[in-house]
């Protein structure tokens, strides 16, 4: 599951969708590419945002859910809270330490 999750994060184009997602959750294929195109210059086609949204829901960022002719794309934080939890450091209760240069 992690390493799905790092291969998604890893593209620049799929960072920026889940920053759109994160502003406006629930969007269409075509909401996210008209965002994508007028917002971030990007010229990529629809068939490309497609893509990039099915390794984003693979790797569990991205849920889809259908109402009628309309597929509509929301953000889960959740895989990104468990790696974070991967890797938690422990509370000291001498306080925070600082970390070196």
């Amino acid at each position: 599951m992690a390493d799905d999750l790092f291969k998604a994060l890893a593209d620049p184009t799929r960072r920026t969708i889940l920053d759109e997602l994160t502003e406006k959750s629930g969007q269409t294929l075509f909401e996210i590419c008209s965002r994508l195109s007028m917002k971030h210059q990007l010229g990529i086609s629809r068939q490309g945002v497609s893509q990039h949204l099915a390794v984003l829901e693979a790797a569990g960022l991205v849920e889809t859910r259908r109402e009628g002719r309309y597929k509509f794309h929301d953000l889960n934080t959740a895989p990104l809270r468990h790696i974070t939890e991967r890797w938690r450091v422990p509370e000291t209760t001498s306080g925070p330490e600082e970390s070196a240069p």
